[in-house]
């Protein structure tokens, strides 16, 4: 095996490479995929398959838009709880759908 000595460097959020690190990348960069017997070229068939797969799986993520009245009190409250209020609502929302006792409370 050509690469028996494989280094991983982690570089985190705001973290600068070194400038060895950053020729390494473009010396990378600059080297051809090479497709062997673990990686084939795909064809143009499997990228399209691929795609349409991709899209498939968006299209099911996308949650539709809902304009919703809540009181000032709830609002206030769900923003206290920091950035990432709204999904937190909306998993609020899903679990109290799912409970068969907080639908009929809630009615």
């Amino acid at each position: 095996m050509e690469n028996e000595n494989i280094v991983r460097t982690v570089i985190h959020p705001g973290q600068q490479p070194t400038e060895a690190q950053i020729r390494e990348i473009e010396l990378a960069a600059s080297m051809p995929a090479v497709p062997d017997e673990d990686a084939p070229e795909l064809t143009l068939e499997q990228y399209a398959e691929m795609a349409a797969i991709a899209r498939n799986r968006r299209s099911q993520r996308v949650k539709p838009v809902v304009a919703l009245r809540i009181s000032p009190e709830t609002l206030e409250k769900a923003k206290a709880t920091g950035k990432g209020y709204t999904g937190c609502l909306s998993r609020l929302l899903d679990n109290a759908i799912n409970d068969p006792q907080m639908v009929s409370k809630s009615l």
